[in-house]
């Protein structure tokens, strides 16, 4: 089913004998009867609303079996298509990957190159062949700076995210170029940037910068810059899973994952199947009473 929504090869299936053919349906509806059963029994405990990725170890990937540079990214693109396809039969609501690191430009100009090359070729794809967005219903966001972006990326990411702005189903958002610390910052730049208008919007009308509730210009609250971030009308995540072992967050989502439950499933990324996803919300399943019980404590010491 999966291999259908993400490519279709006339070539591989002229070449397909009947007999091959039914024998692959009939396994194909086999597998989808048997997730439809898990997922069902999945759902009698709390299901995760957002999971974010940390899609770790494409390069490795490739290194490990010795296929050309960018190949592992390209069986990583497939493996997240898939991803997307389960965390909707799941019901999952919002997705968001690390694609790409601001950082990830100190990386060989080659390699950057390369990735630049194959992240348009791939979304250019998503906007030619809508297969999975129609599926899941997805709208698309792009997180980070996308100024930093080589200009036709950066055109084709503004393409996609205004062709599915407007549907209602799986939120899908991929950061890149993207790092934490940035997003902070951003965030503080635009909160300070709406206080100055504020202010000036005040002394234009003659209150001398005094705001009209009597509060101070200056008070910035939690709420305040999470108006300004990134994800703001997105729920922190309750799983972040980081494939190939690797136990580092890497400047990634920081202010949103204080009770995110953490994982790290050493598949690298181009390995991540559907048991890992499954396994992955079992593990949530059985620390949610206790990250609820930490949420609970830190509202109480508000």
């Amino acid at each position: 089913m999966l291999d259908s929504l993400i490519s279709h090869d006339p070539k591989v299936l002229t070449e397909k004998k009947p007999d091959e053919i039914i024998a692959s349906g009939v396994v194909e509806s086999l597998q989808n009867f048997l997730r439809k059963c898990i997922i069902a029994v999945l759902s009698y405990g709390p299901m995760p609303k957002h999971i974010a990725f940390i899609m770790d170890g494409n390069r490795r990937y490739a290194k490990s079996r010795s296929i050309k540079q960018g190949t592992g990214h390209s069986v990583g693109f497939a493996a997240l298509m898939a991803s997307l396809i389960y965390c909707y039969e799941m019901g999952v609501k919002y997705i968001t990957v690390y694609a790409f690191s601001i950082d990830n430009f100190k990386r060989d100009p080659s390699e950057v190159k390369t990735l630049m090359e194959l992240m348009e070729e791939k979304i250019n794809e998503l906007l030619e062949n809508k297969n999975v967005i129609n599926k899941v219903n997805c709208k698309i966001n792009f997180w980070g700076n996308l100024d930093m972006l080589p200009e036709p990326v950066r055109l084709a990411a503004q393409k996609l995210m205004a062709s599915t702005a407007e549907n209602t189903g799986l939120v899908f958002s991929v950061c890149m170029p993207y790092n934490s610390t940035s997003e902070i910052a951003n965030a503080v730049t635009e909160l300070c940037k709406e206080r100055r208008d504020m202010m000036q919007g005040q002394q234009a009308s003659g209150r001398n910068g005094r705001p009209a509730n009597g509060g101070a210009c200056s008070d910035i609250s939690v709420s305040d810059l999470d108006r300004h971030m990134y994800t703001a009308g997105c729920p922190d995540p309750d799983i972040v899973i980081r494939t190939s072992g690797e136990t580092r967050l890497s400047n990634f989502l920081l202010w949103q994952t204080t009770f995110s439950h953490l994982q790290n499933p050493d598949p690298l990324w181009p390995e991540f199947s559907w048991r890992h996803l499954v396994w992955a919300i079992l593990q949530y399943q059985r620390a949610y009473p206790y990250i609820e019980q930490n949420k609970d404590l830190a509202k109480k010491q508000l």
